[in-house]
């Protein structure tokens, strides 16, 4: 398990975040205070605060992670 911040800006992220999400096998959630959502459903993500920084679950294996993370850099806080 894998976890760090992300910050979805726009819908346009939102689309773009959900469409890589989906384009790799594992499951990851996104959570915001005490409401986790599946990261790959694009109505789930649509219920959380958008305004704040969430947290990225990967439940993947550590080299399926590290792949997801490199392609979704631009969304990834520190």
């Amino acid at each position: 398990m894998t976890e760090c911040k992300v910050k979805l800006n726009s819908i346009a992220d939102v689309k773009e975040f959900t469409a890589l999400a989906n384009s790799h096998a594992f499951d990851m959630d996104l959570v915001s205070g005490r409401y986790a959502v599946d990261a790959k459903s694009i109505m789930g993500i649509f219920s959380l605060d958008l305004t704040k920084t969430l947290s990225l679950v990967l439940h993947g294996e550590e080299t399926e992670c590290k792949d997801f993370l490199e392609e979704a850099e631009k969304f990834i806080t520190h």
